[in-house]
């Protein structure tokens, strides 16, 4: 009796073959499996480069303000200086070579590259009187930093506050469109950007320039 039992029972122990269906249900999942692991991969590398980027914009900006302040340091050396000093260099050339002493000194070491477009070009301040008294970058690239600065380069950060204050009245300016009296195109307020930070030098207004040799 139990030897007929165990024989009628077989037919149910054993498994059941995977046909063609079930291989293509399990051929999907996989697929669908690889899929989402191919998404969170690209997400991953998306927020990588994102992250690698944000770090070399931020170490450019931190050597941009180093090579700023060495320019502002070297104007200032060669206005407090010199048989004609209160004069402020007719180039940036004569930072590296000043020829107003028998024996030229330089105040630079090297017209250093703009380290945020990769050349040597600047932009020049002039002063009223004749002369460079600042630099700064070409970029129209919009700076990640926007605070903190050093005291030195506080204007940095009231030019953003002036082009925003800027952009606020003309936003408050708009009159709503009516047929009679079409609203005018307002005019486009100038992005902030790294030709904002000018690094310039200006002499205190307690003498910190020596008068030129011979004034009254």
């Amino acid at each position: 009796m139990c030897e007929v039992a165990r024989r009628a029972n077989r037919g149910w122990v054993r498994r059941m073959p995977i046909g063609r269906t079930g291989r293509r249900a399990q051929a999907g999942f996989t697929y669908i499996g690889l899929l989402i692991a191919v998404v969170f991969f690209g997400l991953g590398m998306v927020g990588a480069a994102r992250l690698l980027a944000a770090t070399e914009q931020a170490e450019r900006e931190a050597e941009l303000l180093f090579i700023g302040h060495q320019f502002r340091q070297a104007i200032q050396s060669y206005v407090q200086s010199g048989p004609r000093a209160g004069n402020y260099p007719p180039t940036l050339a004569d930072l590296l070579q000043d020829s107003r002493y028998p024996t030229p000194r330089r105040h630079l070491r090297r017209l250093f590259i703009d380290p945020i477009t990769g050349l040597a070009d600047w932009g020049l301040v002039m002063a009223p009187e004749g002369g460079i008294m600042g630099i700064y970058s070409l970029s129209e690239r919009e700076p990640r930093k926007r605070a903190n600065f050093d005291a030195v380069d506080a204007d940095f950060e009231l030019a953003l506050q002036r082009q925003q204050a800027q952009g606020q009245a003309l936003a408050n300016g708009l009159q709503p469109l009516t047929a009679a009296a079409p609203q005018p195109t307002p005019l486009k307020t100038q992005s902030y950007s790294y030709r904002d930070w000018k690094f310039v030098y200006r002499p205190p207004l307690t003498g910190g320039a020596r008068r030129p040799a011979g004034g009254g």
